[in-house]
């Protein structure tokens, strides 16, 4: 079985969630930040990206303006989804071609539920997940092993049979984590530096050749 993540893996969804950031800043009048920023602050769930988000325009990050900004954040992004964000070349025929081979699948990412779901559903449509599980109300974040532990749960797949793909740190330690092996894509929000120590492919190519070559 193979855990994707999803934001920077399977999906670029950075200029939408940007987007979305910008929004939730203008309208408190605070200054915004560009792609290469916000590129840094993703990954660990949208609120705490709106929260850094406060931080670096000069808020004072107090719960009731980050409960607001996030509501605000959520509600704008959610109805711009999906405006620009797109699959990443080369994935949906790769996941088309693990479906076809028996690979089973899941979705593992700290983006709330139903934006995961959204995607997934939007741009995956033939493919047959075990399980798409994002951030879920009294289910903690990635790096914990919580969210590798209930996919094999609901699998019936064994940790030895599991590898997570994801583009950064917080997916290597979740595999670590969850006692799963990992494997880093290198065209996500992170750089080489930040995944040293890892395996990494650099392209879907090579990655479909990292993925079958047993079979080759």
């Amino acid at each position: 079985m193979i855990l994707w993540d999803l934001d920077g893996t399977l999906i670029d969804t950075l200029e939408d969630l940007g987007a979305a950031v910008d929004y939730t800043l203008k309208v408190r009048g605070l200054p915004t930040h560009g792609r290469e920023a916000y590129r840094r602050m993703v990954g660990h769930g949208v609120r705490n990206l709106v929260k850094q988000a406060l931080a670096a325009s000069g808020a004072a990050v107090e719960d009731p303006l980050v409960d607001e900004a996030l509501s605000d954040f959520k509600a704008w992004y959610s109805a711009h989804i999906d405006v620009q964000s797109r699959p990443y070349p080369g994935i949906p025929e790769l996941l088309a071609q693990l479906q076809a081979d028996g690979v089973r699948m899941a979705v593992v990412s700290n983006k709330f539920q139903e934006g995961t779901e959204h995607l997934i559903r939007e741009f995956f449509p033939a493919i047959r997940f075990a399980a798409i599980l994002g951030n879920r109300p009294g289910h903690p974040l990635k790096p914990s092993p919580e969210i590798v532990e209930e996919v094999l749960a609901l699998s019936g797949v064994s940790k030895a049979d599991a590898l997570l793909i994801g583009d950064s740190p917080t997916d290597m330690h979740t595999a670590e984590n969850g006692g799963i092996d990992s494997l880093a894509v290198g065209w996500g929000y992170r750089t080489h530096a930040e995944l040293a120590g890892y395996p990494i492919v650099d392209s879907v190519e090579e990655l479909r050749r990292f993925l079958w070559k047993d079979s080759e």
